[in-house]
Formats: structure tokens, sequence, C-alpha cells
């Protein structure tokens, strides 16, 4: 996978002021607009709902799954995970698939690589949470940061990292290609049961989302 280069900070803050006035004009079109895209019919789309290999969450017990692809350097992302997640654990019954998908340069791809690798610890949703709260570049100092405050052990992540490096590329792999075959131009992207919703939202929105998705998988 051909990767950009890492973003600057006065970029990183460009791209925020841009997302944050795409997020306030989508809010107003929010309500008229349909509820994501129907996907149910594509393979691919139904086989990533049914998912063992990628890190995950669940909530209670699921009656319904949702695919996240999300990059930990977009903004974007960033503003809308808080809300994913109050949405998701107020719901409790959903299970969250994690698709890293690193898209804005060489950080993002470092931090996908260590994410997916301490996923082995049973951290990832603690580490994901974290480096999406993050504010700071997202340098080995920075991530090594957030691994440990999520619980995890640096070290044993390099080793993972190095002896695993194989699987995180096919991991990396595929999930850029399934982003491909559902036509997603960037993160975040969501695959809420048959749904398809691109873009951030606030938590009402994902409520709607959700109740809609499971409304059509009954």
């Amino acid at each position: 996978m051909h990767l950009k280069r890492s973003i600057t900070r006065k970029e990183f803050a460009q791209l925020l002021v841009v997302v944050l006035v795409g997020w306030f004009i989508g809010a107003l079109l929010r309500d008229v607009a349909p509820v994501g895209r129907d996907v149910g019919a594509n393979p691919i789309a139904r086989a990533m709902l049914e998912d063992e290999v990628s890190p995950s969450w669940t909530v209670g017990a699921p009656t319904l799954s949702v695919v996240v692809f999300t990059d930990y350097q977009c903004p974007a992302c960033k503003l809308a995970s808080p809300a994913f997640h109050a949405a998701v654990a107020r719901d409790g019954h959903t299970r969250v698939i994690y698709r890293d998908w690193p898209i804005f340069g060489l950080r993002s791809e470092r931090a996908a690589r260590v994410a997916i690798a301490a996923a082995r610890q049973g951290i990832y949703p603690a580490l994901h949470d974290r480096l999406m709260a993050e504010r700071r570049v997202i340098d080995e100092m920075v991530l090594r940061e957030d691994l440990e405050a999520a619980g995890g052990n640096w070290a044993m992540t390099q080793r993972d990292l190095r002896a695993h490096a194989n699987d995180i590329d096919a991991q990396l792999e595929r999930n850029s290609r399934d982003a491909a075959s559902l036509k997603v131009a960037g993160t975040p992207a969501y695959l809420i049961g048959p749904l398809l919703v691109t873009g951030a939202l606030d938590e009402s929105g994902f409520t709607k989302a959700i109740v809609a998705a499971r409304a059509q998988v009954r």
C-alpha cells in the first residue's frame, strides 16, 4: 500500500477546521437525509460484519455488528469517536469491529501497526480510545505513552511487530481492499449492519443509524 507523507501540525490544524465546518453543515442536513447507504446485498459487506479476526469491542449481548474504518490522524475520526462510542454504549447490544485504514501518512501507518500488534495483549479498545483522544502529533514517544497507559507492554509490542509483520501487512491490505469494495472514499466510515455511513456524526446521528440498521436486520 502506497502511503502519503506524514502531515505537519499546521496541516493537521487546517484539516481540523475544514472538518468542523463540514460537520456543522452536515449536521444541518442530516435530519432530512437518508440514514446511510444500504449495502446489505454486498457479500463482502456481509462477510465484514462476521469478521472474527480484526480487533473488536462487544457491548452486552450483541444483536448488531458495526465495522469502523478509522485513521488515528484523521480529524473527523477524532471528532466522531466519543459520540460513536457513547451511542454504542447507550444501545447496549452492539459488537464493534475495528478496521485500521491509515491513509494520512507514515505516522498513521505506524500507529495502526502498533495498535494491531497490541491487540495480542488484549488492549486494543483501550489503546484505540487513547489514540483517538490524542491531540499531540503521534510520534514514537506518544505511541509508547498511550500504549503503556492502556495497560500494554512496549517491549512485547515491539517483538510482536517484528514476529507478526506479515500478518499485520495482510490485515492492513485487507482493510484497504474492503474499503475500496464498498466505494469508501476516506475515513471515518461505519458499516452499521447493512447501512454504510460515511463521515462524522453526533451521538444522536449514530443512534438514529443504529436504530435504522437494527430495524432492517430483524
